[in-house]
């Protein structure tokens, strides 16, 4: 059993045949998947997709790349994903929300990423909900966010791409380290170090769907089973009996997201 901990089944190029995209990973053993969403529009198209499926749980929030649409003024935005929270049971966590200083490096936007970032926190805290993070050349700066504003319920790092003492740092605070198709890239040097260097029970998976599609499919979309081959990568690299090591990887997911898991 896998557990998809990011997946965008609200990218239109999923959509477009949704149904046989998700049963086709059910069948290859991926049961349950985390829809998240990366502004308004798309966490309502999240919730959707989670109340149609059994298997789907939808995350909301707005990505720090977003922010020219996230308003501060009177907390519009804020509000906004709020409004939501109510609506729908499958909403289990808040993001993706973070940092990013990848293209946009001045101070001005840094420091609205980071208000947006602590608006969705104390979101989380609020619902008593973990998070999903993203960051992208910023990882310090969510780390000294995350201690000042400690997050009740933690979360995943989504896409984690940092040293081996940063992921560490992270997993004190309670953070599971999700490992996505970048891992079985032949120059992901440092991704294989940190999956090497921490615990069974800190790891995670996702397919970041429909980017960043695992060998031997990359340069591809990435569709939702896809992420059976990273989850062998892992097992083969790791030396662990791939079913065993489904499974603890399995209950990590539920883990962090406070769920069960029931057959359906």
């Amino acid at each position: 059993m896998i557990f998809d901990t990011h997946i965008h089944l609200n990218d239109e190029r999923i959509l477009e045949n949704l149904d046989t995209y998700i049963k086709e990973a059910i069948n290859d053993g991926v049961v349950r998947f985390l829809c998240v969403g990366y502004d308004v529009e798309s966490s309502k198209k999240a919730i959707e997709i989670a109340e149609k499926y059994d298997e789907v749980y939808a995350a909301i929030g707005v990505i720090p790349t977003e922010h020219k649409q996230y308003e501060l003024e009177n907390d519009k935005t804020l509000k906004e994903i709020e409004s939501l929270i109510p609506t729908s049971k499958k909403i289990v966590a808040i993001g993706e929300i973070g940092l990013d200083y990848y293209r946009e490096k001045e101070d001005w936007i840094k420091e609205k990423q980071k208000k947006m970032f602590i608006d969705q926190i104390e979101l989380a805290n609020k619902y008593d909900l973990p998070i999903s993070i993203h960051a992208r050349d910023s990882l310090s700066d969510v780390l000294e966010i995350l201690k000042e504003h400690k997050v009740k319920n933690a979360g995943i790092m989504h896409c984690y791409s940092g040293s081996v003492e940063l992921a560490k740092e992270y997993i004190k605070l309670g953070f599971k380290i999700a490992f996505g198709g970048v891992l079985t890239f032949k120059n992901s040097r440092v991704a294989k170090e940190v999956l090497q260097a921490i615990e069974l029970k800190d790891i995670v998976f996702e397919t970041d769907a429909p980017y960043l599609a695992p060998t031997p499919y990359r340069g591809r979309l990435n569709e939702p089973k896809f992420i059976v081959e990273t989850v062998k990568f892992a097992a083969e690299m790791l030396h662990f009996d791939r079913n065993q090591f489904e499974k603890a990887t399995f209950q990590n997911s539920l883990d962090i997201l406070k769920l069960t898991y029931e057959k359906n």
